[in-house]
């Protein structure tokens, strides 16, 4: 391992009394080191995701062996290289699926989970890519297998999912619909490519969808609300539907028909990403950088930043994103 001005101590963002009131917090702690199949990244900057909320909330721990230090995507320069990490080099700019860590000065990451930055973009900008990214891709790409032609409905449009799965599923050919909760958001779904965008406070989305569609319904539907949006989705899947659930914002039981289930052949699946074994995320990031990292290159996918805030007021992104009032992504700058 080679490494050239690294400090002994690194201010990171750290957790308060986890739980209901639970907060952020600036404090000083040892500089992480990188092992074998690792990076040590200057952090730039760092995403802000509802999962980082969970984990202030007590609801989501860190897997065994994790850092307890939120953040699960960053940018910034690699700095030092522990054994076997490929092409990866110090002073080589990336952005990077973490398992936390990423609030910090300082972060290790595998390195097959690093991508490089695209072309024209700023580390704010790189930031925001990994955490839904590899969430897009692997639960609407990998296993629902979208295809181009069919239909994709999202929930939640304008999240920091929403607007990388409309981009994503636009530009492989998908017809794209949205859910948002107010007028502003279904015009900012339609600008980022969406074909049809649906006012869930003003319709009933599954009646539209079937409508929008001729009551043929949608091939794929990514559902990070959970509760009764799954009877719905059901009833507005297309025959052989697959419907992808990576999140409970509804809650996380529901009493519904499952008959709908049965009789249209439908998949329900779901999934999380932090802890799968870092060969599995690497396989991810392979995918990425082959087949939507050029897209990007190209400027035809785009990260949407909401807000920037400074390293200091961590806290004050995590309370935007509770609001929920944001269009795209809460971004942490780091310096």
């Amino acid at each position: 391992m080679s490494a050239q001005k690294i400090p002994e101590t690194i201010k990171v963002i750290a957790i308060e009394n986890s739980g209901e009131n639970g907060q952020l917090v600036t404090q000083s702690a040892p500089c992480p080191q990188p092992g074998p199949g690792e990076v040590l990244v200057k952090v730039a900057a760092a995403g802000i995701n509802r999962p980082d909320l969970m984990q202030v909330a007590g609801m989501y721990p860190p897997p065994p062996g994790a850092s307890d230090i939120p953040g699960l995507e960053l940018a910034g320069k690699i700095v030092a290289c522990g054994a076997d990490c490929g092409e990866w080099q110090a002073g080589m700019d990336v952005c990077a699926l973490v398992t936390g860590g990423a609030y910090a000065q300082y972060a290790v990451v595998p390195a097959q989970q690093c991508l490089p930055v695209p072309k024209g973009l700023s580390m704010t900008e790189a930031a925001c890519l990994p955490e839904t990214f590899f969430t897009v891709w692997h639960n609407v790409f990998d296993k629902a297998q979208l295809q181009a032609g069919e239909v994709f409905l999202v929930h939640g449009g304008t999240s920091g999912i929403g607007t990388t799965a409309i981009q994503m599923a636009k530009a492989m050919g998908a017809t794209v619909i949205a859910t948002a909760g107010s007028a502003d958001k279904c015009q900012a779904c339609l600008d980022l490519g969406a074909d049809h965008a649906i006012n869930y406070r003003e319709q009933d989305f599954d009646t539209a969808v079937m409508d929008l569609t001729d009551g043929k319904g949608a091939n794929v539907i990514l559902d990070m609300v959970a509760g009764d949006y799954i009877g719905r989705d059901f009833k507005c899947a297309a025959q052989d539907g697959r419907i992808a659930v990576i999140a409970f914002l509804g809650g996380t039981k529901a009493d519904t028909n499952f008959l709908p289930l049965l009789r249209k052949r439908l998949t329900l699946t779901g999934s999380t990403l932090r802890a799968q074994p870092v060969a599995a995320k690497g396989a991810i990031a392979a995918k990425l950088r082959k087949t939507i990292w050029p897209l990007i290159d190209a400027g035809k996918i785009k990260p949407v930043i909401y807000r920037e805030v400074a390293f200091d007021d961590a806290q004050q992104g995590h309370n935007i994103l509770k609001e929920g009032a944001h269009i795209g992504k809460v971004v942490i700058k780091m310096m």
